[in-house]
């Protein structure tokens, strides 16, 4: 099938998924065949919102753009006035944010119309599939979800070799050195090229209540057996008012895919072998899944029915004393609105693994470690007739100050940039409040110490959210008789989807 094919056919089947003429399962299937991968914030937009969506409310901030980038947007910017530039991105905290902050600032100071799409994951993916297809030039810029990077890759403007020789449209002090190194490798480059420029990242982080610890004399815990330990003992003393951990464990649901790939690689284990073999179920493997289990009897007893959102609700109820789970939901815990336990849970990074397979050592570029993690990125489309004037709004909307006054306003979300997370404004709103910023330490220290991605591959999307998620609420449920037996039923089906990809 030729390339155009290719993606008309991802926009037919992205929007027969919208329009409920196919099941989750059979979408995902199709991206696999299609050669289109979906990650950790793909998935979180299929079915079920993504973390944060209902959950976190704006700090309650005023913020100013400074006078340098104020005349820098009116001098530059106001050259390509009168023109409109259109980009598509899923809903999330970032985007709602970078569009109030469009209507507020750039228009006025550009003249420059900004028209921002904000929709369901499944219906970007439907409008760029098509906006490439028949090289529309509709859309200017796309999100691009971090496991559709490869897909896109040809259709998108490397902003550093287009743009790195035009001094005239330059964003004074951008910065490109500013950006996490890792977010820049894990998010925005494909075979050298930057395909675009990180602007989100979801991962999990450690939260414990405070009061507990203090409460029963415990320390934050930084190994896995003191992980372990320390759990067990919040569930001694307290269950079943309060109990030691939360979950997403739901049979069959992506969620339960991301809570096991964080213990097997904290254990060790990968996913995929360098010769693109299943080995969850190898000596590691097993260790990592024996580790989910024993937390499992200090969860809540309907954890098994739990995606994020239960874990996320038992946090806010004050039902557990500690979990690992998505960066972004911590702001919530703060809101007395949404929150029964405000100020008295902590952030941490994640325990340090116990052993860790080398990148080297996995397949399909999968990178263990226990901050599992998802991420997007916004790309400059290489059809856009409005190339220029996108350019300087692609700038802005990555830029340090708009990256702030987001994570100021957005209830709390993830920055990309070192410098965002230094600002004296974040730091001063890192205490109790709806849009705490009290867990930003946390998510940059997971970022740059233990971030772990999963596999890129084409079929990746049935084994993660239908493979692995289903055996192992087979196991959880006492269906299969042993881990052992559920690693191999992965196994036969994983390795046989993989197969095609070996190298």
């Amino acid at each position: 099938m030729r390339e155009s094919e290719q993606k008309h056919a991802l926009a037919r089947i992205a929007g027969r998924y919208a329009d409920g003429g196919l099941s989750r399962r059979e979408f995902v299937r199709f991206c696999g065949r299609l050669g289109l991968g979906l990650s950790a914030a793909a998935m979180t937009g299929l079915g079920s919102p993504r973390p944060w969506q209902g959950l976190v409310r704006p700090a309650r901030a005023q913020t100013e753009s400074s006078q340098t980038l104020n005349t820098w947007l009116r001098e530059v910017g106001g050259g390509y006035r009168g023109e409109t530039v259109r980009l598509v991105s899923e809903t999330t905290a970032p985007s709602v944010v970078i569009k109030t902050l469009a209507e507020r600032e750039f228009t006025p100071l550009t003249g420059i119309e900004v028209d921002i799409e904000l929709l369901p994951l499944e219906r970007v993916l439907q409008r760029i599939s098509l906006d490439v297809a028949d090289r529309s030039a509709r859309y200017d810029l796309y999100y691009l979800d971090q496991s559709w990077i490869a897909r896109f890759a040809d259709d998108t403007v490397d902003p550093r070799e287009k743009y790195l020789g035009v001094p005239e449209l330059a964003m004074p002090d951008y910065d490109w050195d500013d950006f996490l190194p890792a977010l820049v490798d894990g998010i925005s480059r494909y075979r050298g090229k930057m395909v675009g420029i990180p602007f989100d990242i979801p991962l999990f982080i450690m939260f414990y209540r405070r009061d507990l610890f203090e409460a029963l004399g415990l320390s934050v815990p930084t190994t896995m057996d003191d992980y372990m330990a320390t759990v067990q003992a919040i569930q001694a003393a307290k269950a079943p008012a309060i109990y030691g951990t939360t979950g997403q464990m739901k049979a069959g649901h992506y969620s339960l895919n991301c809570e096991w790939t964080a213990w097997l690689w904290a254990h060790g284990g990968s996913i995929f072998d360098a010769d693109g073999a299943f080995t969850g179920g190898d000596e590691p493997g097993l260790q990592g899944l024996d580790y989910m289990l024993r937390l499992r009897d200090s969860m809540p007893p309907y954890v098994e029915s739990w995606t994020w959102d239960g874990q996320s609700q038992s946090l806010l109820q004050g039902l557990a004393g500690m979990t690992l789970t998505w960066g972004e939901i911590f702001p919530a815990t703060d809101d007395p609105s949404q929150s029964l336990v405000p100020g008295l849970m902590a952030a941490a990074p994640p325990p340090r693994a116990k052993a860790l397979r080398p990148p080297s050592e996995c397949g399909f570029g999968e990178i263990p470690n226990i901050g599992h993690q998802g991420g997007s990125a916004l790309a400059l489309s290489r059809y856009s007739e409005r190339e220029n004037a996108a350019w300087i709004f692609l700038q802005w909307a990555t830029s340090r100050e708009v990256q702030t006054q987001a994570s100021l306003l957005g209830g709390g979300a993830s920055p990309m940039r070192a410098s965002v997370f230094d600002d004296p404004r974040i730091k001063a709103a890192a205490r109790v409040q709806a849009g705490t910023t009290r867990h930003f330490e946390a998510v940059r220290t997971t970022i740059e110490t233990a971030m772990g991605s999963e596999p890129d591959l084409p079929p990746w999307p049935e084994i993660s959210n239908n493979v692995i998620p289903r055996e192992l609420g087979r196991l959880l449920s006492g269906e299969h008789r042993s881990p052992e037996a559920a690693m191999a039923a992965i196994k036969g089906e994983a390795d046989a989807l993989a197969a095609p990809y070996r190298i």
